[in-house]
């Protein structure tokens, strides 16, 4: 499995809010950057996805791909690929850590192994961008949510 990207945020927002919103990956095409459709394909009894499938903009095409997901709410999600034909491995998460009871540091991990060849300095660039473009994202979609409040 490649090195990975690891990043944090400070999000003024409780992580509960921070949470939902990361939780409702049918969501993430109206904010995250490149995420074109998902299809949620199982929730858990908690009504969380257990499993979904996505399609997003790549540098030179679109990747498709499945994630098992393993929550534990409101501190932590995170997920894996189901090995196909774009991604050959893929592990991420979110990790919350409240500051104090209005804001949240918010850390997110990725590896990316894709099936198709890519140099690796492009393969840290784009896992860079893609980290960097959904924490500014989440913190744009919790902090209004945690003002609307």
């Amino acid at each position: 499995m490649a090195e990975g990207t690891v990043q944090n945020i400070e999000i003024s927002a409780p992580a509960d809010v921070i949470y939902r919103i990361a939780a409702d990956v049918a969501d993430y095409p109206n904010w995250a950057t490149g995420v074109r459709e998902v299809e949620v394909l199982e929730t858990t009894d908690d009504d969380l996805p257990a499993r979904a499938s996505f399609v997003v903009d790549g540098m030179t095409k679109k990747i498709s791909y499945e994630l098992v997901y393993t929550h534990e709410a409101p501190d932590r999600m995170s997920w894996t690929a189901i090995p196909g034909d774009d991604i050959a491995e893929m592990e991420g998460s979110y990790e919350m850590k409240a500051i104090d009871d209005a804001t949240t540091s918010v850390y997110y991990l990725l590896r990316v192994t894709p099936s198709f060849t890519i140099p690796g300095f492009l393969r840290r660039q784009a896992e860079k961008q893609i980290v960097s473009a959904a924490l500014r994202g989440l913190k744009k979609q919790a902090e209004a949510a945690a003002s609307d409040a």
